[in-house]
C-alpha cells in the first residue's frame, strides 16, 4: 500500500513539471525523416501522465497519455496496458511527422520511450533533476531507447530510438558470442573497426557477426547491433550499430558490408564513434 501511494504521489509532483519541461526543437532544425519524421530534442523529464488510448503495432505500444492539461503521444516497447491507468516513463527522443507504417498513422509529435520507470529508479529521481537514465534499452535504441545511446536502447523492433554503441547512451551488453572474421580485404572484427574507425572514415568495411538487437524504421532505416565477441563492454567497443534497408533477426549470424563513419553525430545526443551505413545483410 506504501508503495502504490509513494508512486501516486510522484505522478502528482511531476505531472505539471512534465507538462513544461517536455523540450520541442524547430522540426525544421531536425534530421531529415525519410519519409518517418524528423528527430527532434531529447526530453529530459521523466514522462508521467494517465493513458486516454493505446494501439499495439510493430513490436511497439502507442499511448496518448493526459499530461497536465496537454495530450502527448508517447511510443514504448510492445507491453500490456490499460487505459485509465497512470504511467511513468523514461524520458525519450521526438520525433516529428513520424509515419508509423505498422499502424498506418502519422504523429505530428511523438516520444519514443524506453519504457516504464521501475519503482527504483522512480524513487532516485524523486526530488532531484535526474534526466532518468536506465533504460532506452539496456537491452533502447534504439534501447534502448536502453535509453538510448550507448548504454542500453533505440530498444529492439519496430519504429523506436536508435540505441548506440560508443556513445553517451545506451548499449547492449556484451553477449557470450563467439563468431568467426570474414573474409575479404576490407573484412575486419567489431574490435578492430572501432581501433581503425579513423582510418576507415567513409570507407567500404565488412564484418561478420551476430545480431543481437533490431529496430526497424527509423528516420527510413533498419538499426541493428552487431557482436562477435571482439572488443570491451568497459568502453563500449563490443557492439556495432548498422544501419540498413535489410531486416534481419535478432540471432542470425550475418555478413554485413557496409560504408563506416567515424564519430557520426545525428543530433540530439546521438553520436556514434562508429556506425555502418548504406549496408547490405547476408547470411
Amino acid at each position: 500500500m506504501r508503495k502504490a501511494v509513494a508512486i501516486l504521489s510522484l505522478l502528482s509532483i511531476f505531472t505539471v513539471t512534465i507538462s513544461m519541461n517536455i523540450v520541442h526543437s524547430n522540426p525544421q532544425n531536425a534530421p531529415a525523416g525519410g519519409g518517418h519524421g524528423g528527430g527532434g530534442a531529447m526530453a529530459e523529464t521523466p514522462i508521467m501522465g494517465k493513458i486516454l488510448e493505446t494501439m499495439d503495432g510493430g513490436g511497439y505500444t502507442y499511448l496518448l497519455l493526459q499530461i497536465g492539461p496537454r495530450q502527448v503521444w508517447v511510443a514504448i516497447r510492445q507491453m500490456k496496458v490499460t487505459v485509465g491507468e497512470n504511467i511513468a516513463l523514461m524520458p525519450g527522443i521526438e520525433m516529428y511527422e513520424f509515419t508509423a507504417k505498422s499502424i498506418n498513422r502519422t504523429f505530428d509529435i511523438i516520444i519514443f520511450s524506453d519504457g516504464p520507470i521501475s519503482q527504483q529508479g522512480a524513487t532516485s529521481l524523486h526530488g532531484s533533476s535526474a534526466h532518468g537514465g536506465g533504460g532506452h534499452g539496456s537491452s533502447a535504441p534504439h534501447g534502448g531507447a536502453g535509453g538510448g545511446h550507448g548504454s542500453s536502447a533505440p530498444h529492439g523492433s519496430a519504429e523506436q530510438e536508435l540505441t548506440t554503441s560508443g556513445s553517451s547512451g545506451i548499449v547492449v551488453p556484451k553477449l557470450d558470442v563467439k563468431v568467426e572474421k570474414a573474409s575479404g580485404a576490407n573484412a575486419y572484427t567489431v574490435m578492430e573497426l572501432y581501433e581503425k574507425r579513423i582510418e576507415l572514415n567513409e570507407k567500404d568495411v565488412t564484418v561478420k557477426g551476430k545480431v543481437v538487437k533490431v529496430t526497424p524504421e527509423i528516420m527510413g532505416k533498419n538499426w541493428l547491433h552487431l557482436q562477435d565477441g571482439t572488443g570491451y563492454e568497459q568502453n563500449n567497443t563490443n557492439d556495432i550499430v548498422i544501419t540498413t534497408k535489410d531486416l534481419p533477426t535478432v540471432g542470425d549470424v550475418v555478413t554485413i558490408s557496409g560504408k563506416l563513419y567515424s564519430d557520426k553525430d545525428f543530433g540530439s545526443g546521438y553520436k556514434y564513434s562508429a556506425i555502418i551505413e548504406e549496408a547490405k545483410v547476408s547470411k
